[in-house]
């Protein structure tokens, strides 16, 4: 399996100073996703919870709901010209009646870490039809236990602090308990991680949850909280105007700018209610 960091010598200047020396760097290669032998998607990623990334994957795109929507998924051996195995070919079979993905989600073989809608076809996939309401879903958390969240999450990031190259996305709970963290070079990469994780464990829809990212909160992460029936999206930077008005039309809590104890509520705020006392 390939390994979430690489070392590599470098030349660092100090005042002046040059020395050489050795430098963790956050590890990054491409990773195909087929499903059931087809190839749909190539997306790079820092390897580790492969498995997971493909089936949130499927999940923010509407192929998967469900644990037992899985048939199995491994590793596709012989990838390579000498028939030895990179571990960056992942296939999902998809059990008796689940439907292969429409032609229509197909993208251009090829997704930055950086930027996972690169390539679609059409932004008309990019709406996908969503199982689970997140409009009533009756979460309700104090602001001050939100401002919690980013120490948190950074203290919970291990790969984070040997690189500080990697996103992070975790699952908290209202009282700001962490349920699920994943790191990544691609933010969205994180969160499929993290959906990929709750899917495969039947803990889908996420009623009663708050996803926290490290970067900014795009259309996309906000798409993949509502397929996953999240309801609150927080994020340490800006949102982008179609994730604002992606969030009001599916009723999701979009917090951007949550720094320190100060934050922006683009949409939702009726969630969130002073922590009782007692």
């Amino acid at each position: 399996m390939g390994r979430v960091t690489a070392r590599r010598r470098v030349l660092r200047v100090r005042d002046g100073v040059q020395t050489y020396r050795p430098d963790t760097l956050a590890a990054e290669e491409p990773m195909e996703i087929r499903v059931g032998g087809r190839p749909l998607s190539v997306t790079m990623r820092t390897p580790g919870n492969d498995f997971d990334l493909a089936a949130g994957f499927l999940a923010g795109e509407g192929v998967l709901h469900a644990a037992e929507e899985i048939a199995g998924i491994r590793y596709c051996a012989g990838a390579t010209a000498d028939g030895s195995n990179t571990y960056n070919v992942v296939d999902v079979g998809l059990a008796p009646g689940v439907a292969a993905p429409d032609a229509s989600l197909e993208r251009n073989f090829y997704t930055t870490s950086s930027c996972g809608l690169c390539g679609k076809a059409g932004l008309d996939a990019v709406r996908t039809n969503a199982r689970w309401s997140v409009a009533d879903d009756p979460l309700r958390i104090g602001p001050e236990r939100l401002t919690a969240l980013p120490d948190r999450l950074r203290a919970a990031q291990k790969v984070f602090d040997s690189t500080g190259g990697l996103h992070a996305a975790g699952l908290f709970t209202a009282d700001g308990e962490l349920l699920c963290l994943r790191e990544d070079v691609g933010r969205h990469n994180a969160v499929d991680k993290v959906v990929g994780h709750a899917l495969r464990a039947g803990l889908l829809p996420l009623r009663g949850t708050a996803l926290m990212v490290s970067g900014r909160a795009s259309f996309e992460l906000v798409q993949k909280a509502v397929m996953a029936g999240i309801p609150l999206l927080a994020a340490v930077s800006a949102p982008s105007s179609l994730a604002v008005d992606l969030a009001d039309e599916s009723g999701l809590t979009l917090v951007g700018f949550l720094r320190g104890t100060s934050m922006n509520v683009y949409t939702g705020a009726e969630r969130l209610q002073p922590t009782p006392v007692g």
